[in-house]
């Protein structure tokens, strides 16, 4: 059996990789093998400059960044498969650096539409009739938009990470700690929550998570992510879960807040990961510029 079709059955029984998935593996693997045949060389020879050679070649052909990355991460995976099958001993593919992606800006939504789907998702907190789950997931969107938070870290919130004060203690990635202000919108909204709503089904099971599912067991990211569909889908918007976390960070900047107290905010490692937020301001400056100045357009 060639390497190929060894590394193949590897993913399918493996890995257990979906058909579409392998055809995909399949075509950017005979592109790199079309390449080495060329040279006349096989798998087991090809050295770390051919391999180079090859993902030069693909920048050449001007392939996009993404499609080239996707057939070098097939080329790694399929040498790294060679020496783990004892079918060369060294690896030529380890040095291989992917082409960078080109920063994509995050999607942030509008004010106004941040309102419309902030409604959409649960009643207002005065609302005495309300839904009681309902207002759940309304204090669950009011603190992502208000504090930035990523969903996982919603999620792992617990009962005493929030406080009288208006601040909220939230564990970031790497268990790294953070304070982040409350803004009064959510606090209201969190408040009704934890007077009307978590009572009842903390009843349950005693548990000590800020959000809890109708069980009374901690909410998962799963059940955060359909809240936030449902809510998009009812005020015909597009969004995830990251989106009310890159509008929180657009509109700060947008604000005037300056990017390094938005960087400490969002529990960024680095203010370098901040100032994409930056640009987006940028683009919104120039595209106002351009419809508002009597002499920007030619």
């Amino acid at each position: 059996m060639q390497p190929l079709e060894r590394y193949l059955r590897h993913l399918t029984v493996e890995r257990g990789l979906s058909k579409n998935t392998l055809a995909a593996y399949g075509s950017d693997l005979a592109r790199y093998l079309d390449y080495l045949e060329k040279k006349s060389t096989r798998p087991e020879q090809v050295s770390s400059n051919q391999v180079g050679d090859f993902a030069q070649q693909l920048t050449a052909l001007g392939l996009k960044a993404s499609s080239a990355n996707r057939i070098l991460a097939a080329v790694r995976g399929f040498h790294k498969f060679l020496v783990l099958e004892g079918i060369r001993d060294d690896d030529p593919a380890t040095r291989l650096r992917p082409p960078k992606l080109p920063k994509r800006l995050p999607k942030a939504l509008s004010q106004d539409q941040v309102t419309q789907l902030l409604s959409a998702s649960g009643p207002e907190p005065e609302d005495e009739g309300a839904d009681l789950i309902r207002l759940r997931d309304r204090a669950i969107l009011e603190l992502m938009y208000s504090t930035g938070a990523r969903v996982s870290e919603i999620v792992a919130l617990d009962l005493d990470e929030v406080n009288d004060s208006g601040l909220l203690r939230v564990r970031g990635k790497g268990s790294k700690e953070r304070i982040v202000p409350v803004g009064s919108y959510a606090a209201r909204s969190l408040n009704s929550y934890l007077i009307r709503t978590r009572p009842a089904l903390a009843r349950l099971r005693g548990e000590r998570a800020l959000f809890l599912n109708k069980l009374g067991g901690r909410l998962s990211r799963q059940s955060i992510w359909e809240i936030i569909q449902k809510a998009g889908s009812a005020c015909n918007l597009e969004v995830s879960p990251h989106s009310l976390r890159h509008s929180f960070a657009t509109h700060l900047i947008e604000g005037g807040a300056d990017v390094r107290v938005v960087q400490e905010l969002l529990g960024h490692a680095s203010v370098a990961t901040t100032q994409i937020y930056t640009l987006i301001t940028v683009d919104t400056l120039r595209e106002v510029y351009a419809q508002a100045h009597p002499r920007a357009q030619r």
